[in-house]
């Protein structure tokens, strides 16, 4: 059997690649009839990410303990699935005021193939262990492989060099009992079925990839105290809007008026949570800065301690 026929054997036994009959003739339909059936599949995306719960809360809690130790979290895919973790990643310096090296989205092929395809990139695993060397992977850190068949060569030898080096490693895929959760720690497979246009996994498989990435980075951050309650006490204030709505969330955490919220900032240098902490527990910016320090940056822990 010749490669390519091997590697289309392996496709026909995936449920993301599989053919939908029924769609056959979608091309003849009217447009909105189009629009329709396609939302109709996109609806059915949660529930499948849903059924994964229980895994997705596992590997939170091993990823949080992980980088409240200095850990970082590194994701490493190919094509669609490389995209999605590498936005993940860039939303989490300005969300949570996150180290840029915190967080690190990997693509095969380098920066290029966020915008166009890289020749061969995703087929070698050689090529993950390379990239995660150049980060110098540790055993504190967390390596998640993303991959839509849960088959690709990138993804797969990201986990599987990580495991060499004593990093937790978490594999999400759409397919069940794909090699790749197999090769992780944590597998997460979200089966969604086969795609509206068949084997275009950028859609219900790409959906579903997003929005288990935006529950593990978004449940880590809240176990590592980047938000109270559902505010963003940690965001980076970079731009007009996110100054306009640090002052907002100060004001959320604490009723207090604006002169107080505008002093509490100017004496913390404009970070979010410690203004928060100077109005609600009355103690000055310095004191603020290492009730956070002693606490890990936990708000509702440095509350008590100003009493």
């Amino acid at each position: 059997m010749t490669a390519h026929a091997e590697l289309r054997a392996q496709l026909d036994t995936l449920t993301t690649e599989a053919f939908r009959p029924d769609l056959a003739e979608i091309d003849r339909l009217p447009t909105l009839d189009i629009v329709r059936l396609m939302n109709a599949e996109d609806a059915t995306v949660p529930a499948a990410v849903a059924a994964r719960l229980p895994d997705i809360a596992a590997a939170v809690d091993a990823i949080a303990a992980r980088m409240a130790r200095g850990g970082r979290l590194l994701y490493a895919g190919a094509g669609t699935a490389g995209r999605m973790g590498v936005l993940d990643a860039s939303e989490c310096p300005p969300t949570f005021n996150t180290d840029p090296q915190q967080v690190v989205g990997l693509i095969a092929g380098g920066p290029t193939a966020m915008v166009e395809a890289v020749e061969g990139a995703e087929d070698s695993a050689d090529l993950a262990a390379e990239d995660l060397a150049a980060l110098d992977l540790t055993a504190a850190d967390t390596v998640i492989g993303i991959s839509a068949s849960g088959r690709t060569p990138y993804a797969i030898g990201a986990v599987e060099f990580a495991r060499t080096r004593g990093a937790l490693t978490v594999g999400l895929s759409c397919n069940a009992g794909s090699a790749l959760a197999t090769a992780a720690e944590h597998g997460i497979e979200v089966v969604v079925g086969p795609e509206f246009l068949t084997g275009s996994t950028r859609l219900k498989a790409g959906t579903a990839q997003k929005l288990v990435l935006n529950l593990i980075s978004t449940v880590t951050m809240i176990r590592l105290g980047k938000t109270y309650g559902n505010l963003m006490v940690d965001v980076r204030a970079t731009n007009e809007k996110l100054r306009a709505r640090s002052r907002r969330i100060v004001a959320l955490a604490t009723g207090a008026p604006d002169d107080e919220i505008e002093a509490a900032l100017a004496a913390t240098d404009g970070e979010v949570k410690n203004a928060v902490l100077v109005i609600l527990g009355g103690v000055d910016g310095p004191t603020a800065t290492a009730l956070l320090a002693e606490t890990g940056g936990h708000l509702r822990d440095a509350l008590p301690r100003t009493r």
